[in-house]
Parts: C-alpha cells; sequence; structure tokens
C-alpha cells in the first residue's frame, strides 16, 4: 500500500509539472519540428548514451573485483540497463533491480552489489558536485544574474527595495560566513555536538558524509584505481555529449556552444533526480528555464529539452525491454532440464 501510494503521488507529480511546462506550448507545432530534425544527431546521441552505459558496467565490474567476483561485461551491461530501464517505471528502483538482475545472471549476492552501487553513486554524486562548481566559475555572470533576478522578483513582490547583481555575492558570502562559524562553535562545544547528533535529521546527515567517505577510501582496494578513474571520466564524457550532440538536430539550437552544453549536463542531472519517472517534469522545466539564458525562447527551451529527454527515454524503453528480454531468455533456460541423449 506504501509502494503504491508513493507510486501514486511521483505520477502525480510528473503529471503536474508536465501540465505546468506545456500549458501554453503548441505541442502540433514541436511535433513537426520533432519530425525534421536531423535523426543523424539521434543516432550518434543514442550510440554515446550505450557506450556510457556500458562504461558504467564495466566501472561496476572493477569494484566487485575486491569482493571476489568479476561478472562478465555482457551481463553487468544488461543489468544497468535493466535498472535505467525500471527508473522510467518506479522512481528509485533502478539500483535495486540492477542488483537483482545481476544475482539472477551471475549469482552475485544482492547486499554485496548494492553496497557498490552505493559507492560508485558516490563518486558520481562528488564529480556532479564539482562539474556544479565548475560551471558556475565559468558562467559566473550568467548564472549570478538569473539566480538575481529570482531572488529579486521575490524580494520586489514582498514591496522591498530594488537591489543590484551584489545582493546574491553578499548573501552567500553571509550564508557561508554563518555555517563556518556554526561548525566551529559546534565542534568546540561536546555538549552541542552530543545534541545535534541525537537529532534523526543530523544522524542521516553524518551517516551520509561517512558513507561518502567510506566510498572515496574503497578504491584503495580497487586493483587499477587508473583504469577506475578512467572509467569515470569517460562516463561523464559521454553524458555531456549525449545533449550536446542533439543541439544540431534543430536550427534553432545548433548556435549554441560548449558551455551551453555544459550548463544543460549540469541542471538536467539535477532534474533527473526528481521523484518522478525518469525525472519527467522536472528535466524539462530546468532546462527549459535555464536555456533562456543562452538566447533561446522558453518556447525553443521546453522544446529542447523535451527533444533531449524524449529521445533518451525511448531509446532507453527500448533496449531496456530487450535487455529485460534477454534475462527472461536466460533465466528460462537456466531452468530447462537437461536431456541426456544416447548413442545407439
Amino acid at each position: 500500500m506504501k509502494s503504491a501510494l508513493r507510486y501514486i503521488i511521483s505520477l502525480g507529480l510528473a503529471g503536474g509539472l508536465i501540465w505546468f511546462v506545456f500549458k501554453d506550448i503548441d505541442l502540433a507545432d514541436m511535433l513537426t519540428r520533432f519530425v525534421q530534425a536531423d535523426w543523424r544527431w539521434i543516432a550518434l546521441s543514442s550510440f554515446l548514451l550505450l557506450c556510457a552505459h556500458v562504461t558504467r558496467a564495466w566501472r561496476w565490474g572493477m569494484l566487485m573485483e575486491p569482493l571476489g567476483y568479476k561478472p562478465r561485461l555482457l551481463n553487468s551491461s544488461v543489468s544497468v540497463l535493466t535498472g535505467y530501464f525500471a527508473n522510467y517505471i518506479v522512481p528509485r528502483m533502478g539500483e535495486v533491480t540492477r542488483c537483482g538482475t545481476l544475482y539472477r545472471l551471475e549469482r552475485i549476492p544482492v547486499n554485496l552489489s548494492f553496497g557498490t552501487v552505493v559507492a560508485e553513486r558516490i563518486f558520481d554524486v562528488i564529480i556532479l558536485l564539482g562539474l556544479i562548481g565548475l560551471n558556475f566559475i565559468l558562467e559566473f555572470d550568467r548564472l549570478s544574474s538569473f539566480f538575481t533576478d529570482i531572488f529579486q522578483s521575490k524580494i520586489q513582490g514582498n514591496g522591498s527595495v530594488d537591489s543590484g547583481p551584489s545582493t546574491l555575492l553578499i548573501l552567500t558570502g553571509i550564508v557561508f560566513l554563518g555555517i563556518i562559524v556554526a561548525t566551529i562553535v559546534v565542534f568546540r562545544s561536546d555538549a552541542i555536538k552530543n545534541k545535534l547528533l541525537q537529532n534523526p535529521i543530523v544522524q542521516k546527515i553524518a551517516g551520509f558524509l561517512k558513507g561518502m567517505l567510506e566510498g572515496l577510501l574503497s578504491v584503495r582496494k580497487l586493483k587499477n584505481p587508473g583504469l577506475f578513474f578512467l572509467s569515470t571520466a569517460i562516463i561523464w564524457i559521454c553524458y555531456y555529449l549525449v545533449s550536446y550532440v542533439l543541439f544540431f538536430c534543430i536550427p534553432e539550437t545548433s548556435q549554441l556552444g560548449l558551455l551551453a552544453g555544459l550548463t544543460l549536463l549540469v541542471v538536467g542531472s539535477i532534474g533527473m533526480t526528481a521523484p518522478t519517472q525518469g525525472g519527467i517534469g522536472a528535466y524539462h522545466l530546468l532546462v527549459g528555464s535555464v536555456m533562456v539564458l543562452y538566447g533561446l525562447t522558453q518556447k525553443d527551451g521546453i522544446t529542447l529539452a523535451t527533444f533531449i529527454h524524449g529521445t533518451q527515454m525511448l531509446f532507453m524503453l527500448v533496449v531496456g525491454a530487450l535487455a529485460f528480454l534477454y534475462v527472461l531468455i536466460q533465466n528460462k533456460t537456466a531452468d530447462e532440464p537437461t536431456v541426456a541423449t544416447t548413442n545407439h
């Protein structure tokens, strides 16, 4: 009952976001643009997406080697694909599905493989945080003015005095200074620290940070850490190119540059973490809004977001379904009794 309620809420959230994003969009015109798109770039984008997932499977295998397991690349790739397929049906089910599929194909215990998935995700979160920082440094003027306008509109809506672009910098400095002071005070006072650690929310945050540290330290157990970092770089380069090459599918977006691709990667990755099926709705809203910073209209930004998300979702549903079919065939073959034959 709890799972069904969570699924209904997630579906309702996705539906509400989709309605909000597309309520003023001419869907017939958008469909015409899709039909006229250069599908050669879509084929390249799909190939790069497949490369990213196969590389992820390769990296996943490296994390399992120190545990005494070495899954075949085909089976680990199929497991990764079925995990992404499951995410488009039930949010946050991808990791469990991936590990369950690998157990069916390789008999690797789910608890062990799930631990490696957690470590893998920790590295991806660190990479994403680094990309967010890099994106903000390289596009500071553009992004700061974007967030300043949002903050400024809220202040003006409350009847306060207009503020300049320096407002965001001042507030950011105050927040960071407050965090530093609070951290020093907490860790210099055992009484405050112990009291805070009894708070369930603080315990979850502390547990998450501890898990991140353990995940980082686990790389020391790898047989070849260099290959692990190389595979991580390949995964994120592929993710970047998957969206970037689709700029050239539509004339309105073909002039977007490399930095626009970085912003799209960062904002799109954040949108995909939303508790909806495959980030539906949240991805469209965030990407459609941020692309306005690069000279696109809101309509063109939403069209681009729909095009990128739609092609990726269609590709993953097709490939994921084929991977799921492969698992069913493999299980059926394994369950069939062996028939002995004799020569007469």
